[in-house]
């Protein structure tokens, strides 16, 4: 297990049309061309067939590179694979940690600072603000309001706990990963279906890339908040 989490590029996989098949292979590139976090999703598929994938996704990347699944935290302890990231409505994250024990990651998708506000952070280990790059609307109400929004989110945790990890993500590329950076995020989280991938692509050199923004990115942000990890044992220990 790790001690914690390298959020700089969480890349997502999912089957996909295409099925099963590529994705260890696709997980193994990923980590070679910089991923720090591998995460799985795959709502369709039966619990026995996701335990069986993700046992070989985590088989082929490098020791250094955990591996989580998204909103099936059965899969955790069946698969032995990292931990989990929580999006689904009505998914509390009290009632996984205590299914999962203290071990295993529990991410957490929030979009509004309504929702920081309320997240149970003694419990979780980092957060995923959805929505960087996509401004709420009419046809998606459930969006962050952009970085606005994420720097929002990042403003509550400051104020509540002091740093806390947050990973941006969104509408997130080449394009708009540096100003997700700047915004206060520490990594991005971005979608490499197989299915999206050109078949001339390589998704080592689209990591490859992205690290290198983000690092850079990081390098030029001026240092945040000290972490205080005292404000979190304190906020877990308040009723």
């Amino acid at each position: 297990m790790f001690d914690e989490l390298d959020l700089r590029l969480c890349a997502i996989i999912d089957p996909g049309p295409s099925g099963n098949a590529g994705l260890p292979d696709l997980a193994r590139r990923l980590a070679a061309g910089g991923a720090t976090l591998i995460e799985l999703h795959d709502d369709r598929g039966r619990p026995q067939d996701i335990v069986v994938l993700a046992r070989a996704v985590k088989d082929a990347l490098p020791p250094h590179v955990p591996l989580i699944v998204r909103d099936r935290a059965e899969i955790v302890a069946a698969s032995g694979i990292d931990g989990v990231r929580l999006g689904g409505e009505g998914i509390d994250p009290r009632i996984v940690r205590d299914q999962l024990g203290p071990v295993p990651f529990i991410g957490l998708t929030l979009r509004t600072a309504r929702q920081a506000r309320a997240a149970p952070l003694a419990i979780v280990d980092y957060v995923v603000a959805d929505g960087a790059f996509a401004p709420k609307s009419d046809a998606e109400p459930r969006s962050a309001n952009g970085i606005a929004g994420l720097q929002e989110i990042i403003e509550v945790f400051r104020d509540r706990i002091g740093n806390f990890p947050v990973c941006a993500a969104g509408a997130i590329g080449t394009a708009n990963a540096a100003a997700a950076i700047a915004g206060g995020a520490e990594g991005l989280a971005m979608h490499f279906a197989p299915a999206r991938i050109d078949d001339a692509a390589d998704p080592a050199d689209a990591a490859r890339e992205l690290r290198r923004l983000v690092d850079a990115a990081l390098k030029r942000r001026a240092p945040l908040v000290p972490d205080t990890r005292e404000r979190r044992r304190q906020e877990e220990a308040t009723p």
